[in-house]
Formats: structure tokens, C-alpha cells, sequence
């Protein structure tokens, strides 16, 4: 048995922050007892974190942008659930442009999920199923429906005024393009520092997930490109700890489970509260009851579990619960179909041949605001 060892990535300890901590959800872990005394108080913590963010304010706008459609394990995003022939069910992977103003009235700009497509498929996972799969079922199975800068040029965003990037996780990403390099990469700018696409921009990301990125268990290893992270300007990576308000109406949650630092985009939306992640893959995961996809609902009744799972590595199964509770408890309900919570996922079950029997009930597409 080989163990790999630890990857030596930037070191962040010393930069300064970003945005406003929000302590509300700081006291889910301090229980007595396991994990279902935890779930109740999360459900209790979210709630009233749900009363008091309207207060904070709202962005400016939201925008969604389609980047890419692409196979999925139907038993990762289903998670024991869904009853299909179909090994394989289809998500669309979407990038969030997010904008407000702050109290000195300097604009800021946030792209959520803004996913490089090209270098994502170098994951281990996704490049062992692109080498087993035929060119011909590849072109039918991915469909690339834009790349992060070009839909930047439609949205009329300047590279250059962007703020901040996130992720809800750092499963397959690789930022080289958008944050520069330290050093030439033999891949992408084999004689040069890579220059970066987003010239100030920022990476928020949890500090527990950047630790667990530097040495990784055997389970994670097929999610992640960590040696993308190696030469990172330390400067550019911004480490966060737990919840933070980011400007009115935007803040990052600490959703752990998925993986160990999971986080979630929080939204206060003309149409009330949004949030958004990978932790499911479907709005009718937060309400089975009403899913038409057979099994979903049968099997949420018969385990009185009140959520469906997006798990590929089930780093920590009832944290990842727990949290997808919270995210359930602190949005409102769809202005389209009020059985339907407004929940974005950041890849989304879209309707596919390839998947019969695996199509959603219901699909948000998008979150478009303007104040």
C-alpha cells in the first residue's frame, strides 16, 4: 500500500479576510449527544438565521449562465434512492454572476461556480470515464454550452472588476487560468508564469478544505486536481472560517459533509431566500414527497429520511444531512411551484435521453434578480 505524502500548497495563514463573520449557525456542533441532537439544533439555529438575514439587505443582481452538461453516477447523485436502469444521469453545471453595492458605494462582483471546462475534465474520475467512453458517446453525452469568459463578454463583465471567485467544493476545479501561476505549467504555459484571466480576483474558500486538499485521503483522491493548487500566488487564495456576510444579501456558509469544507451560497432575492451547492442535485431532493422519479419518494417514507443526498465520497454521510436540513430550513418557497423550495443546485438534474427514468420533476435553471 502506497500513502502519498502531503502536497505543499501556499501558505494562507497570515492574509487578511473578507466580508462580516455570522456567528447564528456557529453553535450547531455544541450538542450533547450525536448526530440527531445536532440536527435539531440546526434546524433551530436555521430558522433564525432565516429571520434575520433579510435585514442584511439584497445584491444587486443575480445572472445564471449555462457552462456545461455532463454524465453523473446516478448512485452519487441519487443516493439510494432513485429506482433506473440508467448508470448515468445527466447535470448541468452553472456559473452564478452575483453583484452588489457596499455601504461606500464601491460595486463588487462574485462569480459563483465559474468552472474552467477544459481543465475540470483533467479530474481523475471524469478523465478514466472519458478514456472508457467512445468519441461518439462523449459528444452525445457532453454538451459544452459556454466557457466562463465568453459568457462574461454576454453579461458584459469586465474580467478585470471582478472581486471574488467561489465554489460550493473544490471537486475537479483547476483555477490556474483565472487566478495566474507562480511558476510556468508544463500543461497550459510551459514557458511562462501563467498570467491570470481575472487580474484581482480573489478565491474564497473554506481554510478546512485547503488543509484537506494538502493531504488527501484515498477516497477523495479521484475528485480532486490538488497539484493545480501548488502554484497558486498565496495572495490571491482567501481563507475563510465557518459563515461570513459578504455585502447585502450575499453570504458564505459552512456546510460540511459533501467534503470537509463544504460551503453554500446564501441569496436575499426579490422572490425571498436562495441558497446554493452540489450537497443535492435537484430541488425535489429537499422534498422528496413530491419527486416523480421513481423511487425517490417511496424510499425518503420508508427510512423517514427527509432529504436525498448528492454523495460521491460520503466523507461524512449525517454532517452532510445535517447540513442540507439547514440550507432546506433557511429558503422559501418557489414562486413557479410552491411544493418546490427555492434550492439552486450548482449542478443541476437535467432531462436527458441518456437517463430514463431520471429526469427531474421540476428544475429552477437559473436564479435572475434584480433590485
Amino acid at each position: 500500500m502506497t500513502t502519498l505524502p502531503p502536497l505543499r500548497l501556499p501558505q494562507v495563514g497570515d492574509l487578511p479576510g473578507v466580508g462580516t463573520p455570522i456567528d447564528t449557525l456557529a453553535g450547531i456542533g455544541e450538542t450533547d449527544g450525536g448526530f440527531g441532537a445536532r440536527l435539531r439544533r440546526a434546524r433551530e439555529l436555521a430558522a433564525a438565521l432565516r429571520n434575520e438575514f433579510p435585514s442584511t439587505g439584497m445584491p444587486d443582481a443575480v445572472d445564471t449562465f449555462d457552462l456545461v452538461s455532463l454524465p453523473y453516477p446516478t448512485r452519487f447523485g441519487l443516493w439510494r434512492s432513485a429506482v433506473t436502469p440508467a448508470p448515468f444521469l445527466t447535470i448541468t453545471n452553472r456559473m452564478l454572476i452575483v453583484r452588489w453595492t457596499e455601504s461606500d458605494a464601491t460595486p463588487r462582483i462574485l462569480l459563483w461556480e465559474p468552472s474552467d471546462v477544459e481543465l475540470d475534465a483533467n479530474t481523475p474520475y471524469f478523465a478514466e470515464l472519458a478514456r472508457r467512453m467512445p468519441d461518439r458517446l462523449r459528444r452525445f453525452a457532453v454538451r459544452e454550452h459556454g466557457d466562463v469568459l465568453g459568457r462574461l463578454r454576454e453579461a458584459g463583465v469586465d474580467p478585470a472588476d471582478v472581486d471574488y471567485l467561489a465554489f460550493d467544493h473544490l471537486h475537479t476545479q483547476d483555477v490556474r487560468r483565472w487566478l495566474g501561476t507562480t511558476e510556468p505549467q508544463a500543461d497550459i504555459s510551459p514557458d511562462r508564469a501563467m498570467p491570470a484571466a481575472f487580474p484581482r480576483a480573489r478565491l474564497i474558500v473554506q481554510r478546512d478544505e485547503l488543509a484537506a486538499m494538502a493531504d488527501l485521503h484515498p477516497l477523495q483522491l479521484p475528485w480532486y486536481q490538488p497539484r493545480t493548487f501548488a502554484d497558486l500566488p498565496a495572495d490571491r487564495l482567501l481563507p475563510i472560517d465557518g459563515d461570513v456576510l459578504l455585502g447585502p444579501g450575499v453570504a458564505l456558509l459552512s456546510t460540511p459533509g459533501h467534503v470537509f469544507g463544504n460551503q453554500s451560497l446564501l441569496l436575499h432575492t426579490a422572490t425571498g431566500l436562495w441558497a446554493s451547492s452540489e450537497n443535492v442535485i435537484a430541488a425535489e431532493c429537499l422534498t422528496p414527497e413530491v419527486s416523480r422519479i421513481p423511487g425517490l419518494c417511496r424510499t425518503a417514507q420508508r427510512w423517514g429520511r427527509e432529504v436525498v443526498l448528492n454523495a460521491n465520497t460520503i466523507e461524512t454521510t449525517a454532517e452532510q444531512y445535517n447540513s442540507i436540513v439547514v440550507e432546506k430550513t433557511l429558503v422559501d418557497r418557489s414562486i413557479r411551484d410552491g411544493r418546490f423550495l427555492q434550492f439552486f443546485p450548482s449542478s443541476e438534474l437535467t432531462r436527458s435521453r441518456l437517463a430514463p427514468g431520471a429526469g427531474p420533476t421540476f428544475s429552477h435553471g437559473g436564479i435572475r434578480h434584480r433590485r
